[in-house]
């Protein structure tokens, strides 16, 4: 249940919307397998099957995006493509031309797509109104993206702006690594990554490696700054920060890990986690957000 990795938004006005209007709005957009003729497809789905699209408890919603993509490499319609053409060469007596051959591929590509691999994928999408955040479980920008897309064919407005604080992170990280001092309530785990900024980036990582003084400050004193830095949070979640604000491999600790193991029913463990998640997550981002000097104020125009 728990989310491995987080792209960070924030409500920029209050959330109004009844979970009855935003199962309606979602329901537009559902989720459809591919089509014989289609790579790929996108809506929105149950995330705990129930068949509802809005998973809400104590406030807090959950909703899952899914996609399913066709695998159809462009090596076998290469491949079939060139014995197509080999076989219209024998015919007609010529070569194909470019415009025959990309018609081939084409044709080639219609055929075998009905026949082609699924893959599919799912992403969770967490709405905090009571704490103004929107959290996707994504590594990637790119698949935040994706629910924005989805999100704004559903909805009239949508009241969330990309988290931005006073501080960049990679400032601060390495302020925190040359002082050797992280902010307060968090601490440095032993994987960090450096880079110059200069033409070839030269670039440090310590995986599982303790972190001694005098390497880090040589390093840094030699133009590199932290990129990435593994940190854990009161004992409770470890995580690694990037530069552009992403959160990743989010892990709890025992102590959350044994909270959980407690509940026996598998409905009333996932929404346990789910409230759990929700309210340890919602603390260390605004811990987050004052260790890097507090959330940016939109500027007036």
């Amino acid at each position: 249940m728990w989310f491995k990795n987080l792209q960070i938004y924030r409500l920029t006005a209050p959330w109004t919307m009844t979970t009855d209007a935003l199962e309606l709005a979602l329901s537009a957009q559902t989720f459809e397998p591919c089509s014989s003729s289609e790579l790929t497809s996108t809506g929105w789905t149950s995330p705990r099957e129930t068949g509802m699209l809005v998973h809400s408890v104590n406030r807090q919603i959950l909703l899952q995006l899914a996609t399913e993509k066709k695998l159809l490499p462009a090596k076998v319609i290469n491949e079939v493509a060139k014995a197509r053409a080999a076989e219209v060469e024998e015919r007609q007596g010529f070569k194909p031309g470019r415009k025959q051959m990309k018609e081939i591929k084409e044709q080639v590509a219609d055929e075998l797509l009905p026949r082609a691999f699924s893959v599919r994928s799912n992403t969770r999408v967490w709405i905090d109104p009571v704490n103004g955040w929107l959290v996707v479980d994504s590594a990637t920008p790119a698949r935040a993206d994706d629910i924005f897309k989805m999100l704004l064919k559903s909805l009239e407005t949508l009241p969330f702006a990309s988290l931005r604080t006073n501080r960049f992170p990679l400032a601060a990280m390495t302020d925190w690594l040359a002082a050797d001092e992280a902010p307060s309530g968090f601490t440095v785990d032993q994987d960090t990554e450096l880079r110059a900024s200069g033409s070839g980036k030269a670039t440090v990582r310590y995986v599982r490696h303790t972190l001694e003084v005098e390497d880090i400050t040589r390093h840094i004193s030699s133009g590199k700054q932290v990129t990435r830095l593994a940190m854990t949070w009161n004992d409770r979640l470890s995580f690694v920060l990037t530069e552009n604000l992403t959160i990743k491999r989010v892990a709890p600790l025992d102590i959350l890990q044994e909270n959980a193991a407690a509940v026996a029913n598998e409905q009333e463990r996932f929404d346990a986690d789910f409230i759990l998640m929700a309210s340890e997550l919602s603390r260390l981002m605004s811990d987050l957000v004052e260790a890097l000097g507090g959330q940016e104020q939109a500027k007036a125009a």
